[in-house]
């Protein structure tokens, strides 16, 4: 056993894979409320190791068949798992490239390996362009290949010896999992194991569950009355086509029968654990109009649908089709405002923040009835937050508070699946002539290189709006959350100086954030839960806008408070050994709970 391999048990140790008494666990054993999940260690006894594999015979992209044994000549084979659109997939393309070219002389043989029921081979061979494989590519869309060696998700990958051993299954390493991105891997189990057959050791790790879009391949019976036509079709449609359709940001598509039973399996693990539609307030506090969550009855059919074996039913019984809204959502912009440079997004790493400033260009002071943000590549922005500064010589330019931190001025926001607002009819949002727009913009890469440029577009309210919609960040920038702290608490206060009517909120943390509460202290002393988010998700900032406005009296104290985990229990941590202050970067942190309100009359 060497250095490395004790400096991970200890990690094991401290809990990064789920504490000692998950060191043997299986699949079925994960905790459904994990957002974040990295790899984990599984009974190596259940998925084959240390058996001889089949010689499988298989046909490649381009038409040629042949065997596993055509590769006997070589000391490793290595089998890795993929498809067209697994989000996870598509990080490790590059990596899995870097891996290939630096075994190229070493006699290891690789093949990917496709196992999608609706990816065609003419899917495959644009994956091939836009990833620049190298390796042999297959398609399995039987999953005959994928049965046999017992695949579970698309981030699988195989190593066989000289006489097809398998020796090691399981992920690439801890870089990219669900709900979480590394700039480096902190174990890299693919090249362990290869490394280690080449020199004819023991594996150290020999089978690991690997995050990636689950799969299964057992035969299908369908079977009940809930039926595709009949019910599925429609809960898809209301509830996931506006994002899973073409030119939208979600991997892949949902607007078929086709899609979601080649989906089914990860359409039930992000359902099962309430992980999607994405929504993460607790239903016992606040009632808010956009509340993206199934309800009970859909959430039990949808599910009890796919474990029935996923029936198509009778095509009579179909939905009329959706006619989704080409192009802006809030209609044809009044005007356009858009950074002068393209942003050039590379296929993997960390990317800093983007800040560039727009000089806006109205003669004349504007009240804004809609406002959307559009990328021209939506996959790989994680959001656009733009922030508003007033010309010093504006009338109104002392109302704006100073600066702190990049925390003031905030205008307009977009995440995934929610880029656009439209105000009702009364209010607007002030846009003061000739300010200055900063747009920030946070890239994550997704193992294709592209270029993106964000536009707002913004319709202007026909007549001054009776209320003007303020946006106000409560936050805290003088904290420390101290390395291995698990559940880290940091306060922040806003004192109510005119009564208000409060719209709507959202917090805003990094990726030590865990959890998120608003709570309102009336004058009287009472107090009211505004918002509660018990598992915070960095990858959905989401706007709550409250269904019932509140009115809040003079001196309500807002108290947003958040809680951090800077833990190696937090896959998304990227260093739990140091401590965390207040920064804009995603290493860093923020505590920053934004509310939009409107002034009322006394």
């Amino acid at each position: 056993m060497n250095l490395k391999h004790l400096s991970v048990l200890a990690l094991l140790a401290a809990g990064v894979f789920g504490g000692l008494a998950g060191i043997v666990m299986s699949q079925d054993e994960a905790k459904p409320e994990e957002i974040r999940q990295a790899p984990k260690l599984v009974d190596a006894r259940n998925f084959r190791i240390g058996q001889l594999i089949e010689d499988l015979a298989f046909t490649d992209t381009e038409g040629k068949t042949g065997k596993l044994s055509d590769y006997k000549d070589k000391k490793a084979l290595v089998i890795a798992v993929t498809n067209s659109t697994c989000p996870i997939c598509k990080k490790f393309a590059p990596v899995l490239n870097e891996i290939v070219a630096d075994y190229a002389e070493k006699d290891v043989a690789f093949l990917l390996l496709n196992p999608m029921e609706n990816d065609s081979i003419d899917d495959c061979k644009d994956a091939i362009k836009r990833y620049g494989f190298t390796a042999r590519y297959l398609s399995d869309p039987k999953g005959e290949i994928a049965k046999a060696l017992k695949v579970n998700s698309t981030g699988d990958c195989f190593v066989l010896d000289a006489a097809r051993t398998l020796r090691y299954r399981g992920a690439v390493s801890d870089q990219f999992g669900f709900g979480y991105n590394l700039d480096a891997p902190r174990v890299t189990y693919l090249r362990d194991a290869v490394d280690a057959v080449l020199a004819g050791e023991d594996v150290f790790y020999t089978a690991t569950w690997a995050p990636g879009c689950l799969l299964e391949f057992e035969a299908l019976e369908p079977k009940g009355e809930i039926t595709w036509h009949n019910r599925v079709s429609r809960i898809v449609q209301n509830n996931c086509q506006e994002c899973h359709r073409d030119g939208e940001n979600a991997p892949f598509e949902l607007m078929t029968y086709a899609d979601v039973k080649a989906n089914r399996t990860m359409v039930k693990r992000q359902v099962e654990n309430k992980l999607m539609p994405p929504w993460f307030a607790d239903a016992a506090h606040g009632d808010f109009i956009n509340d993206r969550s199934l309800s009970d009855a859909d959430r039990k059919a949808l599910l009890s649908w796919i474990d029935n074996g996923c029936p198509e039913g009778d095509a009579k019984d179909a939905p009329v089709a959706k006619s989704w809204t080409k192009g802006w959502k809030i209609g044809k912009p009044d005007a356009i405002v858009s950074p002068a440079k393209t942003f050039k997004v590379p296929a993997k790493g960390t990317v800093k923040y983007q800040y560039v400033q727009v000089e806006t260009e109205f003669d004349e002071d504007k009240w804004l009835q809609a406002m959307e943000i559009r990328p021209s590549e939506p996959q790989v922005v994680h959001h656009v937050l733009i922030f508003l500064k007033y010309p010093r010589n504006h009338p109104r330019a002392k109302e704006q508070p100073d600066d702190n931190g990049g925390l003031n001025g905030y205008f307009m926001g977009m995440v995934p699946g929610q880029g656009h607002i439209v105000f009702p009819e009364g209010m607007g949002k002030f846009l003061p002539k000739g300010a200055t727009m900063v747009f920030q913009i946070h890239y994550t890469p997704t193992g294709e290189a592209c270029e993106d440029k964000p536009e707002l577009g913004m319709i202007f309210c026909k007549d001054r709006p009776t209320h003007e919609v303020t946006t106000t960040g409560i936050s805290n920038v003088f904290f420390n959350i101290p390395a291995g702290a698990e559940n880290h608490e940091v306060k922040a206060i806003y004192v109510v100086r005119t009564k208000m009517r409060l719209l709507s909120l959202m917090p805003h943390m990094h990726l030590r954030g865990k959890a998120y509460k608003y709570v309102a202290k009336l004058p009287d002393g009472e107090e009211k839960v505004l918002l509660d988010i018990p598992h915070y998700d960095f990858n959905w900032q989401l706007l709550y806008i409250l269904r019932e406005p509140i009115d809040l009296p003079v001196g309500t104290k807002i108290y947003a408070t958040g809680w951090f985990d800077n833990s190696d229990k937090n896959p998304a941590n990227p260093d739990p050994t140091t401590d965390v202050r207040f920064g804009e970067q995603t290493w860093e942190e923020m505590q920053i709970g934004y509310i939009n309100w409107y002034a009322l009359e006394d």
